[in-house]
């Protein structure tokens, strides 16, 4: 299977190199999607096969590349994700300047997150990190150099950027311990703690864990549509893959983490589908839901962190697995619904909610993208978004099990936050299904939107597929995942709770069976429904009036607007001394950038100007700071604080 990635790789720089001809572009991508095929199958034979391939971790600073089960299993996430978004690239590239330009960096991007999962030395781990974090910035700004975009990649950089160099910090300080490939670096001291908390702010920030997830909402509705598939399905999963190596493999870490992380995720999780209910336009709806999806799996990945700390490894792998097996729930849905938004923007010309409607009799196939990832998205059985959810809630349940007040505490908080999440994921989806698929169409595009090319047909179409495999084998790929652990703690296998009225995981047989009566009884009662008018108030010209996201969501907004604050302008034309006109117009701005961002950015733009003063011009000055500062390290010198 190795042999297969290896082939696939080199598939992949040939379908990158071929763009750069304009005539060979679909052909390149053809190629490229032909590689990421091998690269999944090769991965996921290696995650079954159980078999390692290539170089072991190392702590030298020497590049070198390998593969174990979990680096097969990430391997297939990738290709899961990116193989449906080569596809759609085909037709949507069509429409963005430079395509050839951009596909090749698709590519790129594809190999570096392949790259940073198969790394095994420091070096390789951190420069397809930095490849990971800058080629979809350079493609967004290849596609579209307007200024909104512009500024939203510049956002992007400084904040990944900023918190990213926790990964540095961690990485080196493990390397520089040989912790990279020997002994795990102890739980101990102030390095490990510092180790521990640089990898989960530096990671945490590229998986989108608050309060450093503001460049997500930034980037991705920006980002041409396949990109933004594989940045908020197989991107942010990889983050969350180098936290498992540090905290899992490479240290012990310390007791404050498990349950840090624990906490951090499940508010995260709130915090992201809250704001994600809010919002009127549908990448920026998507963007919010990877931040949720992104709380749930990292506070499993706690659960299974602090259970492992205290010795109890069934539980530990059964938290783990259902962490892994959340990130490939979310990455087959949010890749499909980010490809499938691509398709509503080129059929429709927006992708504003309150200018959708309709679609499902125009674009059956896409609204059935839409429709089962969305309602996966949502946990809503029997989809596989339920079963992976159903898994986290029980290893966050098995966290309870640790003989400590305080796990009762984190642990009951982290299931109600998550609870909480699933429910506002609910009412998000509904909000996403009903203005884009039903309904009337609110636009004359919307009435004259046509269904995808046949590329993006067939990535939708890949993504369904992926989201059925996943709910017909989820009983069979937990426990895989559950074992796949570093450090050999899920050799039992994970220990399913046994909660009341709640049964186990669905057999593949059983939801068969479901399908199958449900096929039926359609078929039998046909697809005539009765129509009866709305009600609204006694007013029947009303009724005309599509339903708005705002008011949607409108009862919630007036019950949580203490805490989010939102901001209404309302704007009234007179003539005459007539109100003719009165525009109202509200938005539901982010806490995290009024009270952190903003602030820092403030503070960050005096002190610039404060810095500016110094350059004068003047060469005299110059030779006066330079002396100053000789004289300064002399001292220190002379003091010994530089011997």
């Amino acid at each position: 299977m190795a042999e297969l990635v290896l082939a696939g790789v080199a598939l992949i720089v040939i379908g990158a190199l071929l763009p750069l001809r304009r005539p060979l572009l679909a052909a390149g991508l053809v190629v490229q999607a032909t590689g990421i095929a091998a690269v999944g199958v090769g991965g996921a034979g290696i995650a079954i096969g159980g078999e390692t391939a290539g170089a072991a971790f190392s702590p030298a600073i020497s590049p070198a590349f390998g593969a174990d089960r979990l680096t097969g299993t990430m391997l297939a996430l990738i290709a899961g994700v990116a193989l449906p978004a080569a596809l759609a690239c085909i037709a949507y590239l069509r429409h963005v300047a430079r395509p050839g330009a951009v596909a090749s960096l698709f590519g790129c991007f594809v190999l570096a997150l392949a790259g940073v999962v198969t790394a095994r030395d420091a070096s390789a781990l951190l420069a397809c990190w930095e490849l990971m974090t800058l080629l979809p910035a350079v493609a967004s700004l290849v596609a579209d150099a307007s200024p909104p975009v512009r500024r939203a990649m510049f956002e992007y950089l400084a904040i990944t950027h900023i918190g990213g160099a926790g990964v540095w910090a961690a990485i080196l300080v493990l390397a520089e311990r040989g912790a990279i490939g020997g002994p795990p670096l102890g739980p101990g001291g102030a390095t490990a703690g510092f180790a521990a908390a640089a990898a989960i702010v530096g990671f945490g920030t590229k998986a989108g864990l608050g309060p450093l997830h503001a460049w997500l909402p930034r980037a991705h509705p920006v980002a041409p549509g396949p990109l933004s598939a594989v940045m908020s399905g197989a991107m942010v999963a990889v983050a969350l893959y180098g936290l498992v190596r540090v905290l899992f493999q490479w240290m012990l870490a310390p007791a404050w983490a498990g349950p840090a992380l624990m906490t951090v995720g499940a508010v995260t999780a709130v915090t992201g589908i809250v704001y994600a209910a809010m919002q009127p336009e549908l990448k920026l709806l998507l963007a919010h839901s990877t931040i949720e999806n992104m709380g749930v799996a990292a506070a499993a990945l706690g659960a299974s962190l602090w259970l492992h700390g205290e010795g109890a490894g069934s539980p530990a792998a059964l938290a783990f697995g259902a962490a892994m097996l959340h990130l490939l729930t979310h990455a087959a849905a949010k890749g499909g619904l980010f490809i499938a938004a691509g398709a509503v923007q080129g059929a429709a010309g927006t992708l504003d909610l309150g200018r959708l409607g309709g679609l499902s009799g125009r674009m059956p196939l896409t609204a059935g993208v839409v429709g089962v990832a969305g309602v996966s998205l949502a946990a809503l059985p029997p989809t596989a978004g339920f079963v992976s959810e159903w898994a986290v809630l029980q290893g966050a349940f098995g966290a309870a099990r640790i003989d400590d007040p305080v796990a009762g505490v984190v642990a009951g908080g982290t299931v109600l936050l998550l609870a909480v999440a699933a429910g506002l994921a609910a009412l998000t989806v509904a909000k996403m299904l009903g203005l884009v698929l039903l309904g009337p169409p609110r636009t004359a595009a919307a009435a004259a939107a046509v269904e995808a090319p046949g590329p993006m047909r067939a990535a939708g179409a890949l993504a369904l597929a992926a989201l059925a495999g996943l709910v017909l084998a989820a009983g069979w790929i937990l426990p895989g995942l559950a074992s796949m652990v570093p450090g050999g703690i899920g050799d039992d296998g994970p220990d399913l709770l046994d909660v009341p009225a709640t049964g186990g995981l669905a057999p593949a047989w059983t939801l068969a069976v479901l399908a199958a009566a449900a096929f039926l009884l359609t078929r039998v009662r046909g697809r005539s429904a009765a129509r009866a008018p709305i009600w609204l108030c006694g007013q029947p010209e009303l009724a005309r009036a599509p339903y708005t996201g705002a008011g949607f969501t409108k009862s919630f907004r007036i019950a949580v607007d203490g805490l989010l604050r939102s901001e209404r302008d309302v704007e009234v034309e007179r003539r005459g001394g007539l109100v003719h006109r009165v525009t109202s117009t509200g938005r539901v701005p982010d806490l995290v950038d009024r009270f952190m961002y903003d602030p820092a950015r403030r503070l960050a733009l005096a002190a610039a100007a404060h810095a500016r003063r110094l350059q004068s011009g003047s060469l005299r000055a110059y030779i006066a700071w330079l002396g100053a500062m000789v004289v300064v390290c002399l001292a220190l010198l002379r003091a010994g604080w530089l011997s």
